[in-house]
């Protein structure tokens, strides 16, 4: 079984063999690669002009940059990487396919990019991955990369990749935000203590959904003790109304504070209508619900971006299950909105984001939460829901859950004290 690597495979890489990508993609072989023009001369002489190497790379984005949420972030990505890669030399084609199923017509479209020439394929949802497995095998020289996955790194197959960042660690900063205003709330007096609920807006009740919502709910408990969450899923990544709907339906269940793990901004829009504060994800939120809106988190797609396509320019391998967070950038947070921020949130902000990078905390701290009273080892996540990891390793050891250190795909899928599932059935 294919494992994640932990650096770049640089010695003893296959180069590919070199072929005009873009200039004639009708033969039908789909078998594309790195182009590289032999180096200009000057008309005066002198030394030739430093040699460009391009890449076609396609991206299949199930929505597209309108939403300002999930896959605007993905074309910001792609944006920055290909201004970091003309730095080096290396020229992108990108061929972008918008407002594509997860469904047959995701397999249409991997088969239409793997024609048109593409030397790298990227699909840029959960439910895509699939669809693209089915293709991959025809096209042995081209690479496929399904983020947010997690079965293309242990395939039989040498030319898929799985790659996610631990927003997880993003997550838990928002929270710490989150906390610190309702603490504040209480403070002043404008709520109890037990008025501090928070309203999760979560797609499915996927591993990836529940890490996230667990995270954060550890980082608002970790400076407003008294916090209690309460989650609805909607059963869908990107159903604007649904979101508004649950957002607000949360509200009217007494949540003050509203966050997201779904695509667009309506749960940012619908808090602010409600009277109740807000963090966000993917996007600064605060350009749409200004007096709502606190802080948000993404993954910054453009360094796994770059770190991909160079290694495809240079002919070289790269990780089959990549997987980075503050330490490389990979998570970032939005500006915070001081304006309506607790006092004191940057200093503290700051602070906790070092201890992440650095490892001095970890988020899934088993001594931070408990499931039905009891604190979680790994003898008692054996007895209760199985193994969490892949290949039967054991995710609880040293004192914490070590989420997507075996995998880059989330796998903390458990319903820890004081969060309330008001549905699961997506």
């Amino acid at each position: 079984m294919k494992k994640r690597l932990l650096a770049l495979l640089l010695a003893g890489a296959m180069v590919f063999a070199l072929a005009a990508c873009g200039g004639d993609s009708g033969s039908g072989s789909g078998s594309g690669t790195a182009q590289t023009p032999a180096p200009a001369t000057p008309a005066g002489g002198g030394e030739p002009a430093p040699e460009t190497r391009t890449v076609k790379v396609g991206l299949i984005c199930i929505g597209d940059e309108n939403d300002q949420g999930y896959t605007y972030n993905f074309i910001r990505g792609r944006d920055a990487a290909t201004e970091a890669l003309e730095a080096k030399g290396i020229h992108v084609d990108w061929v972008t396919k918008y407002n594509i199923g997860e469904d047959s017509t995701c397999e249409d479209a991997n088969i239409e990019l793997a024609e048109e020439g593409c030397d790298l394929i990227i699909n840029n949802s959960f439910g895509f991955e699939q669809f693209m497995l089915k293709v991959a095998p025809d096209y042995p020289e081209i690479e496929f990369i399904s983020c947010t996955n997690q079965a293309s790194w242990g395939d039989s197959l040498d030319n898929t990749h799985n790659a996610f960042a631990n927003i997880y660690e993003g997550r838990y900063l928002a929270g710490v935000v989150a906390g610190m205003k309702l603490q504040q709330m209480i403070t002043d007096g404008e709520i109890t203590a037990d008025q501090a609920v928070i309203g999760y807006v979560g797609a499915y009740s996927f591993a990836e959904v529940i890490s996230g919502f667990t995270s954060y709910f550890l980082g608002a408990r970790s400076v407003c003790p008294s916090v209690s969450m309460k989650v609805k899923f909607v059963g869908s990544w990107s159903d604007a109304t649904e979101e508004a709907n649950a957002a607000a339906a949360l509200c009217d269940q007494g949540c003050v504070m509203i966050s997201q793990h779904s695509d667009n901004t309506t749960p940012a829009t619908t808090a602010q209508s409600k009277g109740a504060f807000h963090t966000g994800y993917n996007n600064d939120m605060t350009g749409v619900a200004p007096e709502a809106s606190l802080i948000g988190t993404r993954i910054d797609w453009s360094v796994y971006f770059e770190y991909a396509i160079e290694a495809v320019a240079n002919g070289q391998s790269f990780d089959q299950d990549w997987c980075h967070g503050m330490d490389q950038g990979a998570v970032v947070m939005t500006a915070l909105n001081e304006a309506i921020a607790a006092p004191g949130t940057a200093e503290k902000l700051a602070e906790v984001e070092e201890q992440i990078r650095t490892g001095a905390l970890q988020v899934f701290d088993t001594s931070t939460f408990t499931i039905g009273g009891q604190e979680l080892t790994q003898a008692f996540a054996l007895d209760t829901d199985g193994d969490f990891a892949p290949d039967s390793e054991e995710a609880v050891f040293d004192g914490a859950f070590h989420e997507s250190y075996f995998q880059s795909a989330p796998y903390f899928a458990l319903e820890i004290d004081g969060i309330e599932w008001l549905n699961a059935e997506f």
